[in-house]
């Protein structure tokens, strides 16, 4: 029966991220005749998300999508018969990895660093169920156009670079500044919905 396509185990996303919420929610039209019967729980995660020293960055942003899965399995009340989804998202340009601004001057910092220029955006993906646990790690090419000082210090009085990495969301009013993208626009958002979809279907949430 089509109805129970989804679920055999409830589906908790491990991020209060609105962006991931919303990306989540778009796999939904897989049941096109019940989209009611795809839904997830949200669960924030609390983990130190320090960089340790001569971790490369595909390495770092991996653990932190896992650490954020498993931490969330261990905070869910219904361990056992849930699968966790947990992500995280960085910006990497040549050797420096850019994760949200500490306060104003460090986004203009970082903007600076990124006008008319190159670099990648990481997304990895982990999911599971207690006893498999699998990810995924998409890279994006980003290219910015030149922006002005005026431009940088306009973009942060809008707050929004304060809670993204690289101090910019291509969703948001950041996107005015994206010249072009080689990759997944979905992964620089937050979350590879190509990949997320096929690790779902692989734990038969999907």
């Amino acid at each position: 029966m089509r109805a129970n396509r989804y679920c055999r185990m409830k589906l908790v996303l491990a991020s209060a991220s609105p962006r991931r919420k919303e990306l989540l929610a778009q796999l939904g039209f897989l049941n096109s005749t019940d989209n009611a019967s795809f839904s997830f729980d949200i669960l924030a995660t609390d983990i130190d998300e320090s960089h340790r020293a001569g971790e490369l960055a595909e390495d770092f942003v991996v653990r932190l999508a896992t650490e954020k899965a498993l931490a969330g399995l261990e905070l869910h009340p219904e361990r056992g018969q849930i699968v966790v989804l947990g992500s995280d998202t960085i910006v990497v340009q040549g050797d420096k990895i850019l994760g949200k601004p500490v306060d104003d001057a460090d986004a203009k910092t970082m903007l600076t660093q990124l006008s008319g220029e190159a670099h990648q955006v990481m997304t990895a993906v982990a999911v599971t169920d207690g006893d498999k646990t699998l990810s995924k790690l998409v890279t994006t090419g980003v290219n910015f156009c030149a922006m002005t000082e005026a431009d940088i210090l306009a973009y942060i009085a809008t707050r929004e670079p304060m809670d993204k990495a690289g101090a910019y969301g291509i969703q948001g009013l950041g996107g005015s500044f994206v010249e072009a993208i080689e990759g997944s626009y979905s992964a620089v958002v937050g979350l590879p919905l190509v990949e997320t979809r096929a690790l779902l279907c692989e734990l038969k949430v999907l």
